[in-house]
C-alpha cells in the first residue's frame, strides 16, 4: 500500500526563515529572491520548535489547486513564469501530462472531492449556469448531494485532522458548506470568485459571501489577500493542532489566478516588459519548451489562433501594452501564489512533517478565455492602476491560447485545452521523482488515491444513506513507479459540460461540441500526438468513434446526464 512508503521517512526537519518588515522598495529590488526562497512573509514561523511526528504515523494529505490555471504555465509544464515551488515539487515528484477535469470550476471540484461523476454528486451543471430542463432533476442540485460521500468527511471518521481554506463552489446553504461536510477548520469563499482583497466584491458588484469555521464572516481583515490568507489559514490550523497525535487532510483551494488578476505590489510590476514580445511569440516559445521537456511529443500539433484573434503584428501599439500588462499582471498572480505555496512547504518542514506528506498539485480546468463585461463598482478605467484593488483585469483568450498552449480552446469547453490540466504528486511515496507521466489520470481519480493512501475503505452508506461507489481510480501504481498506468487501453472515461460531450479511451478521445467551436458532430483523435485536435480521424476508424459513441450512450444514461436546453457555449441544442 502506498501508505506504507512514508511509515520509513525521515522525522525530524528544522528551520524556517523570515524576514523583518520591508517597505515596497526593498520588495521591487528583491522580489526575485524571494521567490526562490518561497519564506516572505513567515513572520508567523518565529519561535516555532521543531515537533516530533504525530503518533499515528498515516500520511498526511495537502491537496492543492490552483483556479483557471493552464496547462503550460508554470516552468514544470514549459512555461516562464517562475514557479520555482512548483518546479521542486515536480523535482520530487511525478507530473502526469494527461491528466483531466471538467471544463470549468464546481464540476470539478466536486469530482475531486467525491470520486464520483459530476452528474451524479450534484453539480452536472454549474448552479449558476443550470438550464430550465435541468433544474430540480437528480444530479442537479447545484450543491454535493447526499448520493455521495464526500472525502473529508471519510478521513474525518478515519481520524484525520481535516482542513480547507479558499474557494469552496458548492453549495451555500448551512447543510452544503466545507463545515457541514466534513471539515473542522475552514476559511471558506461561498461562491466561483470576484476579488482577492478585503473589499469582498463580486464580479457584478455583490458583497462575497464567505465562512470561517462553519460561521458566517462578514468582514475581512485589514490587507486580506486570498492568496496569503489562505496559506496562512492552513499554517495556523496545522499550528492549532500540530501537538495532536493524528494526521491531517489539508484542502488549499487558491482563487488564483483567477481573474480578477489583483497580485501584491511587489509582483505586480515584477514581469514588466516580459510580455512585450506578445501572445504569439509566447506561445510558440513555450510550445518548443513543452516539446523539448517532454510535456508534449516534439511533433505534436498545435491548435491554432482563433479566427477572432488578431495576429500581434497586427495590434496598435496601445493594444499591445494593454495586452501584454494584462498578462504581466496575470502571471504575478501565478508567481504570488506558487510563492505561498513554498512558504507552507516551509512551515511543513520547519514542523518535521513535510517528509510525512503526500503533496497533490492540480487547476480545476482549463485557463478563463472569455472576457465578462463589468459594472459598478469595477473600474478599470485608468491603465496605471491595474492590478490595484477595485480593477478586474482579465486577459481574454488570446493569452488564455498561451496558457493552454498547444491545446484546443480554454475553459468551459470539453477539447484539451478546457480540459487537459497539469497535476504533481510529490512525496517520499514517489518512485524515480522527477518523472513524467503520460498516464491517463481524470479528476475522479484524486479522491481514490486519497483513500489509498489513508487506509480508508469507501463505504457503501454514509451519514445512514446508500451511497454511490468511486468511480475513480488509485493512482498508487503509477506513482510507486509499479506499472505505467492504471487502466487498460480498452477503460474509457465519459465527460459532458454545457451539452458538449467527450469519451476518453487510452490515447482516443471521441469529442462533440457545437458550433461554432465545433462541428456538431463526433469527432475522433489521438489526444497523445495529437493534443491540438486538428486530426480528425472519425472518418478513418468509424469502428472506433462508432464503439466510443456507444460508451457515451451508456454512460450519459448510467450518469442520469441531461443535455441542457440552454447553454452558454452553444447557441441551439439538439
Amino acid at each position: 500500500m502506498l501508505s506504507s512508503v512514508f511509515l520509513s521517512a525521515a522525522a525530524d526537519r528544522a528551520g524556517a526563515g523570515t524576514h523583518g518588515a520591508r517597505t515596497e522598495a526593498d520588495f521591487a529590488k528583491d522580489s526575485r529572491r524571494a521567490l526562490h526562497t518561497g519564506l516572505t512573509s513567515l513572520g508567523l514561523l518565529l519561535g516555532l520548535t521543531v515537533a516530533s511526528f504525530a503518533q499515528d504515523q498515516r500520511p498526511n494529505i495537502l491537496l492543492i489547486v490552483a483556479d483557471d490555471m493552464g496547462y503550460a504555465d508554470m516552468r514544470a509544464f514549459g512555461g516562464e513564469i517562475e514557479t520555482p515551488n512548483l518546479d521542486e515539487l515536480a523535482a520530487k515528484g511525478v507530473r502526469f501530462t494527461q491528466f483531466t477535469a471538467s471544463a470549468t470550476c464546481s464540476p470539478s471540484r466536486s469530482m475531486m472531492l467525491t470520486g464520483t461523476d459530476n452528474h451524479v454528486a450534484g453539480l452536472g451543471n454549474m448552479a449558476e449556469m443550470m438550464a430550465p430542463n435541468q433544474a430540480g432533476k437528480p444530479g442537479y442540485e447545484g450543491f454535493l448531494n447526499d448520493q455521495v460521500a464526500p472525502l473529508p468527511a471519510l478521513l474525518k471518521e478515519a481520524g484525520y485532522n481535516t482542513f480547507m481554506a479558499g474557494k469552496w463552489h458548492m453549495g451555500e446553504e448551512p447543510d452544503q458548506i466545507p463545515a457541514a461536510r466534513g471539515f473542522i477548520r475552514d476559511l471558506a469563499l461561498m461562491p466561483g470568485g470576484g476579488s482577492h482583497l478585503e473589499d469582498m466584491w463580486g464580479a457584478t458588484g455583490e458583497r462575497l459571501p464567505f465562512t470561517l469555521n462553519g460561521e458566517p464572516l462578514t468582514a475581512l481583515r485589514p490587507g486580506y489577500d486570498s492568496s496569503i490568507d489562505y496559506t496562512d489559514a492552513i499554517i495556523s490550523n496545522l499550528e492549532e493542532f500540530r501537538n495532536d497525535d493524528k494526521p491531517f487532510f489539508a484542502y488549499l483551494a487558491y482563487q488564483a489566478p483567477h481573474d480578477p488578476f489583483q497580485p501584491p505590489f511587489n509582483w505586480r510590476d515584477f514581469y514588466r516588459g516580459k510580455y512585450d514580445q506578445g501572445y504569439d511569440a509566447t506561445r510558440a516559445d513555450r510550445i518548443a519548451r513543452m516539446q523539448e521537456i517532454g510535456i508534449v511529443p516534439e511533433n505534436a500539433t498545435v491548435f491554432p489562433r482563433l479566427p477572432a484573434i488578431p495576429a500581434w503584428a497586427d495590434l496598435s501599439e496601445q493594444e499591445r501594452r494593454e495586452s501584454a500588462r494584462k498578462m504581466e499582471l496575470y502571471a504575478g498572480m501565478v508567481s504570488h501564489m506558487d510563492e505561498q505555496i513554498g512558504k507552507l512547504m516551509a512551515y511543513l518542514k520547519s514542523t518535521g512533517e513535510y517528509d510525512n506528506t503526500l503533496v497533490i498539485f492540480l487547476s480545476d480546468n482549463g485557463p478563463e478565455g472569455t472576457m465578462f463585461p463589468l459594472g459598478a463598482p469595477w473600474d478599470n478605467s485608468r491603465f496605471e492602476d491595474w492590478g490595484r484593488a477595485g480593477t478586474f483585469i482579465q486577459y481574454g483568450a488570446a493569452w488564455a491560447q498561451v496558457s493552454a498552449g498547444p491545446l484546443r480552446m480554454f475553459k468551459g469547453y470539453m477539447s484539451e485545452g478546457g480540459i487537459r490540466t497539469p497535476m504533481i504528486v510529490s512525496g517520499n511515496a514517489v518512485a524515480n521523482p522527477g518523472r513524467i507521466s503520460d498516464a491517463v489520470a481524470h479528476v475522479m481519480d484524486v479522491p481514490a488515491t486519497i483513500l489509498d493512501v489513508a487506509g480508508v475503505a469507501h463505504p457503501e452508506t454514509f451519514d445512514g444513506k446508500p451511497v454511490v461507489p468511486l468511480q475513480g481510480r488509485s493512482l498508487a501504481p503509477v506513482i510507486e513507479g509499479t506499472s505505467d498506468s492504471v487502466r487498460a487501453p480498452t477503460d474509457w472515461i465519459g465527460m459532458e459540460l454545457f451539452g458538449n460531450r467527450a469519451v476518453r479511451m487510452g490515447d482516443w478521445k471521441l469529442l462533440w461540441m457545437c458550433a461554432p467551436s465545433g462541428t456538431g458532430d463526433w469527432q475522433l483523435y489521438d489526444t497523445k500526438n495529437d493534443p491540438g485536435e486538428m486530426n480528425d480521424l472519425a472518418s478513418v476508424h468509424p469502428e472506433i468513434r462508432d464503439q466510443m459513441a456507444g460508451y457515451w450512450d451508456e454512460y450519459a444514461s448510467a450518469n442520469n446526464v441531461v443535455l441542457p436546453d440552454r447553454s452558454p457555449v452553444c447557441p441551439v441544442q439538439d
